[in-house]
């Protein structure tokens, strides 16, 4: 079987799956994902020993010693697989909500209900514990998946799809084995390949670097829901309370850098900037946070603060995942906006403020998929939302916006409940 016919293959298994999915109950659902969770911890011996096969790989391949880390599968980390099994099986079931219901002046009734998507195609790096994450989220919403990770975590990503849908299949007589399926190669030809499969296949989520995500966008043939990176700013105001900025920027760089929603650049209000910017700039680098800097803040910064370097053009633009920060003053709110729709990802901004007109100016004028006042760009998560999981962060307009948990998964169809009429 040549790579076409192989995706071709797991593709239409996939969308037949998905058609029995959509019809179990929650309460067969939530059995499936129970049961998943605990065939996770009985399994946790064999999960290593696959896994302990892709840490061999990656170290001969030069993955860096964190990368590693992303790879690795300990007891602590099985058992939060598992736990979050249990709470997706907690949530409530997306699928067959009424999203909306009228009556027509003929006595057509119309109602708007939340279905499955269908076939979902889930691209990501390294992590394997995505697997189960993404497994998870997509079964409940009725959703069949297709995952494919990366090549240094195949066996681990294998073992753990074969437990769910082994615990699947005894939990559930009904289940379908391929509603959850791995790409079973790493060639890299066999993504364009199942991304063109449009009769089979209904939506691609890549999860990674932009690099990754751009390649997935520009050879998929079906919709893809993506963020490219995350540049996210914080505006400290001139009406700001300077304490609370501090601790909201400090928080927003530095509490987990590496990741799409922390802060990349800081604005901060001429009126303040002296005042603000030396605590600030202080308390940063005591966290040998480095800056890149527009004159004003050099002017301002530059006999106290040594890790200064000139903003190129490029900065403005680049999400850093270090501890790297761009900072640069303004000239009022209406600037700062200017600054973030132009240079930002649409991802996560934050407006510093006690000015209940600057923060509605803020709030309404940046095109963002979150956008907060006086808090951290950091609760830009399906967990912090209330969500109870994530499967992803959109940046996109059409359709899903913002982290995405299991609403964000399904679509809708509208019923016609007649009793005869008939279009005049």
């Amino acid at each position: 079987m040549n790579l076409t016919e192989q995706m071709t293959q797991l593709a239409r298994q996939a969308k037949a799956a998905s058609r029995e999915l959509a019809k179990l109950t929650t309460a067969e659902k939530n059995a499936c994902l129970l049961a998943m969770g605990t065939a996770l911890e009985l399994n946790a011996d064999a999960i290593q020993q696959a896994n302990a096969l892709d840490l061999e790989f990656g170290a001969g391949h030069g993955l860096s010693a964190a990368m590693l880390d992303r790879l690795k599968l300990d007891d602590k980390r099985i058992a939060g697989m598992a736990k979050g099994l249990r709470e997706v099986a907690a949530l409530p079931d997306p699928v067959g909500k009424i999203l909306d219901e009228r009556i027509r002046p003929n006595g057509l009734k119309l109602q708007k209900i939340s279905t499955p998507i269908g076939v979902v195609v889930i691209i990501y790096e390294s992590r394997p514990n995505v697997t189960a994450d993404a497994a998870s989220l997509c079964f409940k919403s009725g959703n069949a998946t297709i995952l494919r990770g990366g090549k240094e975590a195949l066996n681990s990503n294998r073992i753990i799809a074969k437990t769910l849908i082994d615990a699947g299949k005894i939990a559930h007589r009904q289940f379908p084995e391929h509603a959850i399926q791995v790409v079973p190669t790493p060639d890299r030809e066999a993504i364009p390949i199942l991304l063109s499969l449009t009769q089979y296949v209904d939506l691609c989520m890549p999860r990674g670097g932009e690099s990754l995500i751009r390649a997935v966008a520009d050879c998929s043939k079906v919709p893809v829901i993506k963020h490219y990176k995350g540049v996210c700013h914080v505006f400290v105001d001139a009406d700001a309370d300077l304490k609370m900025a501090e601790e909201i920027v400090f928080n927003a760089k530095v509490q987990r850098p590496g990741v799409c929603n922390a802060a990349e650049t800081l604005l901060v209000d001429q009126a303040v900037a002296k005042t603000f910017l030396p605590q600030m700039a202080q308390k940063l680098a005591a966290r040998n946070v480095k800056f890149f800097t527009d004159a004003a803040t050099r002017e301002i910064l530059a006999p106290s603060i040594l890790n200064l370097q000139p903003a190129a053009e490029q900065n403005w633009f680049t999400e850093y995942n270090d501890y790297v920060l761009n900072v640069r003053v303004v000239d009022g709110v209406k600037t700062a906006i200017d600054h973030i729709n132009h240079y930002g990802s649409a991802h996560s901004d934050s407006i510093v403020t006690q000015s209940e007109a600057h923060a509605k100016q803020f709030l309404a004028e940046v095109d963002s998929a979150a956008v907060y006042w006086n808090a951290s760009t950091r609760f830009t998560d399906g967990g912090e939302f209330g969500m109870g999981a994530e499967i992803g962060i959109s940046t996109d307009k059409i359709g899903a916006r913002g982290p995405m948990g299991l609403d964000e998964l399904t679509s809708y169809k509208w019923l016609g409940l007649g009793h005869g009429q008939i279009r005049n």
